[in-house]
């Protein structure tokens, strides 16, 4: 099972090390190894979870029974009183054997899914892959040597795969491991993988350790190059993957990727949620720049809103990357034209079209990028421009805790959404922003303003283009506002 030998693991720790001699005790150097790895397991191990789901619907029979109760909204799932229910459920024909099955603090609790993952908070922030903790109705974890926690989904994101817990009963002195700013990664570099496969951790949150070597940075696979077409599962489609020599089983979502000296390179992911099949190795995000911004979202309960420039590429060529086209009224209209060569973003070389779609959506909505082209005729020359945000049709709820408060009733978002189908029908993008939702009986809906269809570009007399600037238009202004609607332009006064 394993790919390289005991032996030659040695030796190439040895080198690494740059103290081989022939004359060196093969004994010795195993036991360096050896200690090396034991130092990396003990310094990452503390903050390894194995994460327990439930995707009962029974919970609802005990609501009365949460010290830490949901709020309603998507993520907050509360926790579960076992002991309070239990006695209730003595006067309950069927409901004691319920209310034991319900509980996943148990030792011997059957949970419908499981995974792992990383504290990345001490506060009580758990790291882990989304597919481990889609569709729960409750969600538990357990640390080594800590007492468990039920915990809520602070925020996640299908697209990468990603979502952050939060433990509502966070145990004292957690250990967080700490995320580098950049990760660095050499094809050959040994790895350790911190996981709880099989949920083999659920009785005392001790995880398992596999090692090997890390066999390829960039794992992908092809598609189209049209953006607004590239409805791809998850970012991992477009080559961001690391890929080892070690298998990993069913449960290892959302472990520890480490080095030899103990520190976190990347989250261990599962390949059948990647591409619903078996491999003989194993994957892990990486904790690049790029999936760092998206942690640092998630970490702050909000939802990650992913760039997007305005441009289709050409099909003509297949050696570079070619503007085809440029959305009238994107962030590209009069910055970038058809027959620009696009070099570099933010620095970044662009080979090829998932080097531009990669980089320019993982920049995220909002920020300003660097890009540098070389015109069809003339000189290179590098364009500044501020992204819009680009749509990927999600399959659940959006989970964001600390999502704007609504504004008389409603929220907004980038009108470039309304470019892209299948949210928008539009073959420009608009100025203002666009109406996302309208809650019930406020304000806004009873001056009948419709969510996903109505674009708003004035506040009072304060011009707005994106919600940012809508959000802080609303809160400078004082007693009812004055909203300026357009297609067809008219003007509505909410209380």
């Amino acid at each position: 099972m394993r790919h390289i030998s005991w032996l030659a693991a040695v030796f190439a720790f040895a080198l690494f090390l740059g103290s081989a001699r022939a004359d060196d005790d093969p004994l010795k150097l195993a036991l360096a190894l050896e200690g090396a790895i034991q130092k990396a397991i003990a310094k990452a191990e503390p903050a390894v979870a194995c994460i327990l789901v439930s995707k009962s619907e029974g919970y609802k029979r005990f609501a009365q029974f949460q010290q830490h109760p949901s709020n309603g909204q998507p993520g907050s799932l509360g926790d579960f009183q076992f002991q309070k229910a239990l006695q209730w459920s003595h006067f309950k024909p069927g409901m004691e054997g319920l209310a034991k099955r319900l509980n996943l603090a148990a030792p011997e609790a059957v949970p419908d899914s499981y995974g792992s993952g990383v504290v990345i908070d001490s506060r009580g922030l758990v790291l882990t892959n989304y597919h481990v903790v889609k569709d729960a109705t409750k969600i538990f974890v357990r640390l080594p040597e800590k007492p468990g926690s039920y915990a809520n989904i602070l925020a996640a994101d299908e697209r990468s795969d990603l979502a952050v817990l939060r433990l509502l009963e966070p145990p004292a002195n957690l250990t967080a491991l700490k995320r580098p700013k950049e990760a660095t990664f050499r094809k050959g570099q040994f790895v350790l993988a911190l996981a709880n496969p099989h949920a083999a951790g659920f009785r005392d949150g001790s995880p398992s350790v596999s090692w090997g070597l890390l066999s390829n940075l960039r794992r992908r696979v092809p598609g189209e190059l049209n953006e607004i077409e590239r409805r791809r599962p998850k970012l991992h489609y477009y080559g961001v993957l690391l890929q080892t020599d070690f298998r990993l089983n069913l449960g290892s979502g959302g472990g520890a990727l480490v080095d030899l000296q103990g520190n976190w390179i990347g989250l261990t992911t599962s390949q059948a949620a990647l591409a619903g099949g078996e491999s003989a190795g194993g994957f892990a995000i990486p904790l690049d720049a790029r999936m760092n911004r998206i942690i640092d979202t998630l970490a702050r309960g909000e939802e990650v809103e992913y760039g997007f420039l305005g441009v289709a590429l050409s099909t003509q060529a297949t050696d570079r990357v070619l503007v085809g086209s440029v959305a009238s009224g994107s962030p590209s209209d009069g910055q970038l034209f058809p027959g620009d060569r696009i070099l570099r973003i933010n620095g970044v070389p662009i080979n090829e079209p998932d080097d531009l779609f990669l980089n320019v959506s993982t920049s995220l909505a909002g920020s300003t990028v660097d890009v540098e082209v070389w015109p069809a005729s003339g000189q290179k020359r590098t364009v500044q421009i501020t992204l819009a945000k680009s749509y990927w049709p999600p399959s659940g709820p959006l989970i964001a805790a600390n999502r704007p408060n609504p504004v008389r009733g409603l929220r907004v978002d980038h009108a470039s959404l309304l470019y892209q189908p299948p949210f928008g029908t539009l073959n420009y993008v608009p100025k203002g922003v666009v109406v996302r939702e309208v809650l019930p009986d406020s304000a806004a809906a009873r001056a009948g303003i419709r969510a996903e269809k109505d674009i708003i570009v004035k506040v009072n007399q304060t011009e707005v283009n994106s919600p940012r600037e809508f959000y802080a238009a609303a809160a400078d202004a004082r007693g009812p506002i004055e909203l300026t609607l357009a297609d067809p332009e008219r003007k509505v006064k909410l209380p």
